[in-house]
């Protein structure tokens, strides 16, 4: 499955596909906030890294990359495409690991909508940052008008979704989370919103009926029409928007 998704993402047939156009512009926008608050030589971890494309892609600009996911064979898929930079492999449950030091910036790029207790997973997260290191997180935004799934802060139980989270190759997303719940929870985790940007409107994701327009499209204009749809007024921006990004930084003192 995870070469099957290196086809659909990194190495389509359909390079244009809705899909292959909202993965393109989600690693685009992590790999700019990244450098515009780590450079090389920082310290990465990348928490629930799957076939490991942002962890290669930060090794490959210098950065000291520690990949992590729950599905440990997937380590030796990894380094069958890593080339440069430097990388090490870290398998596990990140609530049961450890680590000797901390890390500059740690990425989670649609993980946390897969765990029954979003904030304790941010919380821990933080715990491997070292003071005024950062984290990058992106997950869909719970705001979008056609989101079904429940609000994480209406459910007085999320113990109850235990059984369902960490579900491999993307599927079992438990709760989408609102602009305001990311935001409490970074504040309950130590954390500071250091910038935060909705992306990803149903024209460049291929959604409400737009693929066919979008895949023939020339890639210019259909980045154009992301730049657009961010200058849209921040209210429109919540409804509009599949995902968002949040950098959350770890206070120095």
């Amino acid at each position: 499955m995870s070469h099957g998704f290196d086809c659909e993402e990194m190495f389509s047939a359909r390079p244009q596909s809705g899909y292959a156009q909202g993965y393109a512009i989600r690693r685009r926008l992590v790999i700019e906030l990244a450098q515009s608050v780590a450079g090389r030589g920082a310290t990465v971890l990348d928490i629930g890294a799957a076939q490991g494309n942002f962890s290669l892609a930060f090794a490959e600009r210098g950065f000291d990359v520690t990949w992590n996911d729950l599905r440990g064979e997937l380590a030796g898929y990894v380094a069958l495409k890593h080339e440069t930079g430097k990388i090490a492999y870290a398998p596990g449950n990140i609530f049961k690991l450890e680590f000797a030091h901390t890390f500059d910036l740690v990425l989670m790029t649609e993980v946390i909508e897969h765990v029954a207790h979003p904030d304790l997973f941010l919380a821990r997260a933080a715990a491997f940052l070292r003071p005024g290191g950062h984290i990058v997180l992106t997950t869909p935004n719970g705001q979008f008008v056609r989101n079904r799934l429940p609000k994480f802060s209406d459910c007085p139980d999320p113990s109850v979704f235990e059984s369902e989270q960490f579900k491999p190759d993307g599927d079992g997303h438990i709760f989408l989370l609102y602009e305001n719940e990311l935001r409490d929870m970074a504040e309950a985790a130590g954390l500071q919103v250091a910038d935060f940007r909705f992306f990803a409107n149903p024209f460049t994701s291929g959604r409400f009926k737009s693929e066919w327009l979008v895949s023939r499209m020339p890639q210019a204009l259909v980045r154009a029409g992301e730049v657009i749809g961010r200058m849209l007024p921040v209210a429109l921006q919540r409804r509009l928007h599949t995902q968002f990004v949040a950098v959350l930084r770890k206070p120095s003192g």
